[in-house]
């Protein structure tokens, strides 16, 4: 039995998910480009990037899960202040209209290749996951780094959820975004204003 708080993990992950970065725009872009299948692939390789940075958040943070309290009380405070910045940085995050660059035709292969390094190589992602996984294994647990494995791979497979069908839908997605700029506006604040109520939430909660 895993010591995981699934019910705070997945409506975490799901904002944080939805929120438009570099991975959304990625993807957007190589569909708009090159048709739905080309989203597909770049959606899947992105959430794969993820496998490696789950690997290294398990192996690395396991082990100081297990061992001590305090340890564990410093990297959920810790995640708790990252998140509490992100959404600080949603909230104020400028009016203006969705950007998405054209790209040249390229095979499948080399999109799933592009989709999986731009998040192998991004730092942002590797700190992203030492944060935010740590708060929702349970101090102490038995099997911490499994529980870390397991969480960052249902991360994964939630965000290929999410930017498959994104990816199948980018034409008119990004042309709704693009005629309505003040609805990202308001899905930047409303993800700030969660994001900021999970960091509190994360920050205050007692071990379970």
């Amino acid at each position: 039995m895993l010591d995981v708080n699934w019910t705070l993990f997945v409506t975490a992950s799901i904002v944080l998910i939805l929120v438009p970065g570099q991975d959304m725009i990625l993807v957007m872009s190589r569909s708009i480009a090159q048709g739905a299948a080309a989203g597909m692939a770049t959606a899947t390789g992105v959430c794969s990037g993820l496998i490696a940075h789950t690997i290294v958040a398990a192996l690395g943070l396991g082990a100081l899960i297990r061992a001590s309290e305090w340890l564990y009380l410093g990297l959920q405070l810790a995640g708790a202040a990252y998140l509490a910045c992100l959404g600080v940085q949603l909230l104020r995050a400028p009016q203006g209209p969705l950007e998405i660059a054209g790209a040249a035709r390229v095979r499948p292969s080399r999109l799933f290749l592009d989709g999986a390094l731009s998040n192998i190589c991004n730092p942002k992602i590797a700190v992203f996951y030492l944060a935010f996984l740590p708060q929702f294994v349970a101090p102490g647990a038995a099997h911490a780094t499994l529980s870390l494995f397991v969480l960052g791979l249902a991360f994964a497979v939630l965000a290929l959820l999410v930017k498959g069908p994104i990816g199948l839908c980018a034409a008119a997605l990004s042309g709704w975004l693009r005629a309505h700029p003040q609805a990202l506006v308001w899905l930047f604040r409303a993800s700030g204003v969660v994001l900021l109520g999970l960091a509190l939430q994360l920050g205050l909660q007692q071990p379970f």
